[in-house]
């Protein structure tokens, strides 16, 4: 008999990511009534906004009819019309949890939420039982997925109709014990821009997880015409987009202009488009440059935007179409420092040959190397912070480029006095080619990313490390 009265809520399950939901049904004289399903509110009781797509309905006639036990590829959320049923769901994904099983009794006043990779079977308990599920994919021919015997000693599931007298397809009587099922690999990450400054500092960041991609722009163009069907999507869970334009100068020529739109605009709409279609977390590098500098205070990450040059308009951009996917982090950061062609190495090498370089004292900010904005890369993603912006750079007191050549010189045990600070407008003055327009001030406060725990590290604490590994690396050469 149906319970009704019940509270919306979730429990949880020994099962990760299974859950069961009482749902509130309102009977009277007439029958009953229920919201089978309800985005707003069970995403604020905790259910996934796991994006359903297809609405599919099991007639059973007769009791003791047993479906399952598979694990298709995709999420479920699994209630019922009429009648009862009794489920069991089988973890068959990769980690300490393969082979867990749960079981429980379902009604039209509970419902249970099945993340991709756990196996799902029911047997029904009444007859002319009406099962309903959503999924977030479509039904695709030929795509596998592991099945598993109901009936394997090792599960040891008590289904309450013996299954001698069960009625069941001869196809799941026949599938394999859980000794011979694969397990199911976790949903992939694919990192972008994995030959640039940053996805190289990813690929360390991620040396030990097999689930995580690389790609060059050569390997997957965010703008060819075929990047809906470039990848199977969903077998993607979250997708990192270190590629960009940056030739922050040559953006303002016409050429340049073109490639910076083309790059981190149009690719960009593309990437969002697929993230939003698939349900993929898009994680989006931003830039100082999308604020003119003017601020006397920290930026935050909600400040308004208004970008100086071509290269600050086209990061604004994208930001606004990031920000249109549900499940995104936009990560602005500032000053980047990484392995390849950098500030740091460049005051390194001119110290070295003994030049005395003029550097700008009139731009102030942070330091970010690109080991530091890995690590917030995968402590947003794997934390599940709450979606959004987050500002991310090196901790510690603002410096001007002329500050922190000094102490690149110092640090490498050469004379600091021997940097010479100028202005913007002094150094280039002799300029032939266009010059775009810094940000003055690129402070940017990290209040935010460190209420969700990101402790950024000390920029001159990360310099010191950075240099000395420079030079060791120089001497053993």
């Amino acid at each position: 008999m149906t319970d009704f009265g019940k509270t919306l809520r979730a429990v949880e399950t020994s099962i990760p990511g299974l859950t069961l939901w009482d749902l509130p049904v309102h009977g009277d004289n007439r029958g009953w009534f229920k919201e089978n399903w309800q985005r707003a509110k069970m995403v604020a009781a905790g259910l996934p906004d796991f994006g359903p797509v297809q609405n599919n309905i099991s007639f059973n006639q007769a009791p003791g009819t047993l479906r399952g036990i598979h694990a298709e590829p995709w999420d479920k959320f699994i209630s019922v019309g009429s009648g009862r049923i009794f489920g069991a769901w089988v973890d068959l994904r990769s980690g300490p949890t393969f082979g867990t099983v749960f079981t429980a009794e379902i009604d039209p006043s509970r419902a249970v939420f099945v993340p991709r990779g756990v196996g799902n079977a029911f047997q029904t308990l009444e007859p002319e039982t009406v099962y309903v599920y959503l999924v977030n994919d479509h039904y695709s021919p030929g795509v596998g997925y592991p099945s598993l015997n109901p009936g394997d000693e090792a599960l040891a599931i008590e289904w309450p109709i013996p299954l001698d007298r069960a009625e069941m397809s001869e196809k799941d009587r026949a599938q394999p014990p859980l000794s011979e099922v694969t397990p199911v690999p976790g949903p992939k990450t694919l990192v972008l821009g994995a030959d640039g400054q940053l996805g190289r500092a990813l690929r360390a960041a991620y040396a030990e997880a097999p689930h995580v991609e690389f790609a060059t722009r050569a390997e997957l163009d965010l703008c060819a015409p075929d990047l809906d069907s470039a990848r199977r999507w969903r077998d993607y869970d979250t997708i990192v987009n270190a590629a960009a334009y940056t030739a922050v100068d040559a953006a303002e020529t016409s050429e340049g202009r073109t490639a910076a739109w083309t790059v981190n605009v149009t690719g960009v709409a593309a990437l969002a488009r697929v993230a939003t279609a698939h349900g993929i977390t898009l994680v989006h590098v931003s830039s100082d440059y999308v604020f003119d500098g003017s601020a006397a205070s920290p930026y935050r990450e909600d400040d308004p935007l208004s970008p100086l040059g071509v290269y600050g308009q086209t990061k604004a951009a994208g930001d606004q179409l990031v920000s249109t996917v549900p499940r995104h982090y936009v990560v602005r950061t500032s000053w980047v420092v990484g392995e390849g062609r950098n500030f740091v190495q460049t005051m390194l090498s001119l110290a070295a040959k003994g030049v005395d370089p003029a550097v700008v004292d009139d731009q102030f900010g942070r330091l970010t190397f690109t080991s530091e904005l890995a690590r917030a890369v995968r402590h947003l993603t794997e934390s599940r912070a709450p979606y959004g912006t987050y500002n991310v750079s090196g901790s510690g007191t603002e410096r001007t480029w002329a500050d922190i050549a000094r102490r690149t010189f110092d640090l490498a045990g050469h004379d600091p006095r021997r940097v010479r600070g100028v202005s913007t407008a002094e150094y280039f003055s002799a300029a032939t080619a266009p010059v775009a327009p810094r940000p003055a001030r690129s402070v940017l406060d990290l209040g935010k990313i460190e209420a969700t725990g990101f402790w950024p590290a000390d920029m001159d604490e990360t310099l010191t490390d950075y240099v000395r590994a420079a030079t060791l690396h120089t001497q053993s050469v």
